[in-house]
């Protein structure tokens, strides 16, 4: 199965601040606000949704075609994730631009504040998907992360026109797009992937219900944070997983992304939805426990023990034969 992942291709910049951001706010204050955080940690890493699906795939033995735009600056970023398992040969590489940067602070009770630079993100418009289908034999399915805005509508419209299946991922663009936009962006979506606010925020932009939204998607999946995560399909009762337990969160960037990963190698591997989103929450857990979104490793047995413990060895076994390659 080709999956192209499309969306933001990233460094990292994570600090963490020693207190609650919530003790300097000021609420009836806020239009007015000034602050300055003193952090006692930082830690530069490799990110972007985009590349953070990709990895996640290639730790699970997939080898995932990487879609977006980034600097120059790039060179190492690419040799890491093609020894990850990662395609990146459909990366555009910036004549003029930087790789784009998130830089991102974390408090004692994991709130966070961050500022994100574009940077050669803003060229993913430029990307035609047709062109990517033709080098790499067709496309059986698109995943649709958030990125330069005009560039998720673009290949969204691409999509549509060319007949390739895509998965909705707009996340942190909500805040940014209009309803006309994420409307273009859901509708006729086989997957459409939020956490609960991103859903709430959805439907008050869209304008639509709750059910219109599926009605227009072909499943619906909702991250509860702790609570797992539940599948909602149009022909299928409602589904809820659990999250697989966490020794211990290290930072919660890119929690998500390991969640999506896991589920598209299920859906790869021909997976019901409930074994992908048990795969999903495995590839989490790692993902907290470690401070990056692409710090962590695991062999196969240790996968396999992880998910077994979590969901039994019922379902362990028929995740057991597609788990090969780099990390598994």
């Amino acid at each position: 199965m080709q999956i192209a992942v499309t969306g933001s291709i990233a460094t990292d910049h994570l600090m963490q601040f020693a207190g609650r951001f919530s003790d300097s706010l000021v609420v009836d204050q806020l239009d007015k606000i000034s602050l300055s955080f003193v952090v006692d940690q930082l830690a530069v890493r490799r990110g972007g949704v985009a590349g953070n699906i990709s990895f996640g795939m290639g730790m699970l033995g997939l080898r995932p075609l990487l879609v977006g735009a980034v600097g120059k600056d790039f060179d190492d970023y690419r040799a890491w994730l093609e020894e990850h398992g990662v395609d990146t040969s459909s990366v555009r590489v910036s004549e003029t631009r930087h790789t784009a940067r998130f830089v991102c602070t974390t408090d004692e009770v994991t709130a966070q504040i961050g500022t994100f630079y574009s940077g050669a993100m803003a060229e993913t418009r430029e990307i035609s998907l047709p062109g990517v289908a033709a080098d790499h034999g067709g496309l059986d399915l698109v995943v649709i992360a958030a990125s330069d805005p005009d560039g998720m509508l673009r290949h969204t419209g691409e999509c549509r026109a060319g007949g390739y299946p895509f998965l909705a991922d707009c996340s942190q663009q909500l805040a940014f797009m209009d309803g006309e936009g994420i409307r273009s962006l859901v509708d006729g979506a086989r997957y459409l992937f939020t956490n609960e606010y991103e859903a709430t925020l959805t439907e008050q932009k869209t304008g639509w219900t709750h059910e219109q939204i599926l009605d227009r998607v072909g499943t619906r999946v909702t991250t509860l944070g702790a609570e797992g995560a539940r599948i909602e399909s149009t022909d299928a009762a409602p589904i809820q997983v659990k999250a697989a337990p966490v020794r211990e969160v290290r930072d919660p960037t890119g929690g998500g992304d390991g969640f999506r990963a896991g589920f598209l190698a299920g859906l790869s591997w021909g997976l019901d939805h409930e074994r992908c989103a048990q795969l999903g929450s495995v590839l989490a857990a790692y993902v907290l426990e470690v401070a990056g979104p692409q710090e962590y490793e695991f062999t196969r047995p240790e996968f396999l023990g992880r998910f077994t413990e979590a969901f039994g060895a019922d379902a362990a076994a028929e995740v057991e034969p597609h788990l090969v390659g780099t990390g598994a």
